[in-house]
């Protein structure tokens, strides 16, 4: 009996050191899902919108306001869009110009309107009477006859503009594949079957954009070459590395810094001259050498939304609950194994900064190995980490990142960039947990649509202790990592508590990364 009652002092102390650490935790994901929330929120577009566009007076007349730009209004504004984000950002734009829009054309995913209404997303709908006409076409993300007619009324409202008319432009991720407009003699299924061609010799995502923009009478500012001498504003919602204008859905609005004479190259490069349907070579030759309006002067294009934004609004957030916050990269991309090693190398040497430890040096040239490897432009690691050093005693850290990683699909598992990046991430951590002494770590990656691969999920969390608590539940990490099943572990992990849930959100401006570090005390 003695035995026993000098026992129950050591359970009860595992058992506070248990709460207390599980408390911390929660602590943790609840700061780390605010943030994230303030990173989408501010990529929305009610809030995109309403930052950017307003009806103002000007005695006596409305004027469109768009940054430094005003566009007077008097019964000849137009709307056109196209993209994954554009039906609520064209009712964002409605409920801003009212009764000033005349006619607009958006085209938009097919199934996206009603998977809205259904997600109770009215925010993001058009009003019952609204002017804007809406076309659902590019099933699976491919350009479609549906979509080839949308392209073609988006092309006659366009033509028929004057000098005095004013063309806003929408445009977002997957606009591409909704504004399939090929140059004559050119048919939907002979572009679809260059570009294949040239996937599969190996061509760069530049080149085959280079010949999508030339083979398109709409991409490439062909749009904004039919509008003239229309003025155009659009507006752009950047789900690309680098917010390149001229590759966010082959930039209708950009004039294009390529000629026939490079795509004919291109296709010489890769032997395809004699195999491509006959109509692509005539096509183009029959290219202007110089486009109709060079300078482009009727068109403001204007960057509303970008993974940028959405960080620095982050940011602030992350610095309202006290964090010391680094904007790391907006750029992270590549192979998702190297990307998790690297977070998890990244999380060892800030814990190591916080808490002096000697072996800091050390780990930190590992990681610079690591981001060199990376190759991620803007990704200054020993600048912030030396700004890290300079900012005195800090307790809590926020690292914050963004980009689009690629993960190589094994196994007929279900799961996604963001849920396999947070688990990998926790497989780094859990082989060498004794790193993080000392500090309360926890990491976030999620995409800011709110759905990471085909699943209902947008993310999900991982702590140092993660697989070493599954394995305690019969899960082992390794052998989901292996069949690319992230999302039937975190499924399966603790009923789902660290999957990041937001619901489909109505913006994409890739993925976020947050990793949080904290200084461990008693109490917390």
């Amino acid at each position: 009996m003695a035995k026993v009652l000098q026992l129950l002092p050591i359970k009860r102390a595992l058992s506070t050191k248990i709460s207390i650490s599980s408390r911390k935790m929660m602590s943790l994901q609840t700061d780390a899902k605010q943030i994230f929330w303030r990173a989408v929120s501010a990529v929305l577009p009610p809030s995109m919108l309403g930052r950017n566009l307003a009806v103002k007076d000007n005695g006596g007349s409305s004027v469109l306001q768009c940054g430094d730009k005003e566009f007077p209004l008097h019964k000849n504004l137009y709307l056109v869009g196209f993209g994954k984000a554009v039906l609520g950002m064209a009712a964002a734009v409605e409920r801003i110009v009212g009764n000033h829009l005349l006619h607009g054309i958006i085209s938009i995913p097919k199934g996206m309107e009603e998977t809205l209404k259904q997600a109770g997303k009215r925010e993001m709908l058009l009003s019952p009477d609204s002017r804007i006409s809406v076309l659902e076409g590019a099933e699976q993300n491919m350009p479609d006859k549906a979509a080839l007619k949308a392209a073609g009324q988006i092309q006659s409202l366009a033509e028929k503009l004057t000098e005095k008319d004013v063309l806003l432009v929408l445009i977002s991720g997957g606009g591409s594949a909704l504004l399939p407009a090929p140059v004559p003699p050119l048919t939907l299924q002979d572009k679809q079957i260059v570009t294949k061609q040239l996937a599969m010799k190996g061509a760069t995502i530049h080149e085959l954009n280079t010949l999508r923009r030339a083979l398109s009478q709409l991409k490439g500012g062909g749009l904004a070459n039919i509008a003239y001498p229309a003025q155009v504003l659009s507006l752009i919602l950047s789900d690309v590395i680098g917010d390149d204008l001229d590759i966010i859905a082959s930039g209708p609005t950009v004039p294009c810094t390529h000629n026939k004479q490079d795509c004919l190259h291109i296709l010489s490069k890769y032997n395809l001259r004699e195999s491509v349907p006959g109509a692509v070579e005539l096509a183009l030759l029959n290219l202007p050498q110089v486009q109709l309006n060079k300078d482009f002067s009727h068109v403001y294009n204007i960057l509303i939304g970008s993974n940028l934004i959405a960080l620095q609004e982050a940011k602030e957030k992350s610095t309202e609950l006290g964090y010391h916050t680094l904007l790391m990269s907006t750029s992270f991309n590549g192979d998702v194994r190297k990307v998790g090693y690297f977070f998890g190398c990244l999380a060892q040497v800030i814990c190591s900064i916080l808490t002096h430890n000697p072996e800091e040096a050390l780990q930190e040239q590992e990681l610079l190995a690591l981001a060199n490897d990376l190759s991620i432009t803007d990704l200054y690691i020993a600048d912030n980490l030396q700004s890290l050093r300079e900012s005195g005693n800090v307790q809590s850290v926020c690292i914050l990142c963004g980009g689009e990683t690629t993960v190589l699909v094994q196994g007929k598992g279900k799961g996604g960039r963001n849920q396999e990046l947070t688990l990998r991430v926790a497989q780094e951590w859990h082989k060498s947990p004794f790193r993080l002494n000392g500090c309360d770590v926890l990491f976030l990656s999620g995409g800011t649509d709110g759905q990471d691969g085909p699943t209902e999920a947008a993310g999900a969390y991982a702590y140092p202790a993660l697989v070493r608590h599954a394995q305690q539940s019969g899960l082992d990490a390794e052998c989901f990592l292996t069949r690319s099943d992230s999302h039937t572990f975190f499924s399966q992990f603790q009923d789902g508590k660290y999957l990041l849930n937001t619901g489909l959100t109505g913006t994409n401006v890739m993925d976020v990364q947050v990793l949080l570090i904290r200084r461990a005390t008693d109490r917390q």
